[in-house]
């Protein structure tokens, strides 16, 4: 290896480790020291600092202001993910969850979403776009395809307030039971981009869920873009037996915002390839 670049890449870790240490002690909109500044304390040059600070910004962990200077960057809000093994319900994420409806119409399911909902291409279903938010900030785009026999009558409230899932049981007598549900990564596009005000071609996680109910029918096909700067996923692994743990309250599931799968019934939440990923 270059000797001058592995100097290099020694120096910029440990700026970004420096940097990191004032992003811990800071809270988040705290502004940081200039890169003049920190150049001057941390000995390195100005590209160097600056590489170290292009990782920090791409990772979500501080913003640029222009004329303004560098900010700590609003917190991630985090999902942890739990074994199926371990029959819990998914604990809830941080944040105040809302909905604002994009789109909201009955249409042909098309052979794609057919087949995902064993249905015929001819048959109905109630298509719906919502932008979900945090706090009041854009969080995701979330995209339902719903059999529209099971769920005459679903209204736009329904869609924007409270419980989804809890709506379907109580009103519809639809029982969830079991999601699929596959993750991966991908980009915004330039319309995503704008409803999620972040940059064209900004990171993202890619949600997709086929949830049926508890006689096995599918019920919904849901595929949904979260942000990549704000949101992030933390698994647990289950590397033995435990004793029995009661379920945790809460109703946000990774990739599923609160307001959505009944906590009273059993759920099982596992992640497939053999879901494909775009429309």
């Amino acid at each position: 290896m270059d000797v001058d670049a592995s100097g290099t890449v020694l120096k910029r870790e440990r700026a970004r480790d420096a940097i990191l240490e004032l992003i811990e002690s800071r809270r988040p909109g705290d502004a940081i020291p200039s890169e003049r500044s920190l150049c001057a304390t941390l000995g390195v040059s100005r590209p160097t600092l600056r590489a170290a600070v292009d990782e920090l910004v791409a990772a979500g962990l501080l913003v640029r202001e222009h004329g303004r200077g560098m900010f700590v960057a609003p917190e991630k809000i985090t999902q942890e993910l739990i074994s199926a093994d371990l029959a819990l319900s998914v604990p809830q994420a941080a944040g105040a969850w809302s909905s604002r409806l994009l789109e909201f119409t009955t249409l042909q399911a098309g052979a794609r979403v057919g087949r995902k909902l064993r249905m015929s291409p001819a048959a109905d279903i109630v298509y719906v776009a919502r932008l979900r938010l945090v706090d009041g900030a854009p969080m995701a785009i979330e995209h339902l395809h719903i059999r529209a026999e099971l769920v005459p009558g679903l209204s736009a409230d329904e869609l924007e307030n409270g419980d989804l899932y809890q709506h379907l049981r109580e009103r519809h007598d639809v029982h969830v039971h079991e999601a699929v549900q596959a993750i991966e990564p991908t980009v915004v596009t330039r319309a995503e981009a704008r409803l999620l005000d972040v940059p064209e071609l900004s990171p993202a996680l890619l949600f997709e869920r086929l949830t049926s109910d508890t006689a096995g029918r599918p019920v919904e096909y849901v595929h949904s873009l979260y942000r990549g700067d704000r949101y992030r996923i933390v698994s647990r692994l289950a590397l033995g037996p435990a004793a029995a743990v009661e379920p945790v309250e809460g109703d946000h599931h990774p990739g599923i915002p609160p307001g959505d799968f009944a906590q009273r019934e059993p759920i099982t939440s596992s992640t497939r390839g053999d879901i494909q990923s775009g429309d």
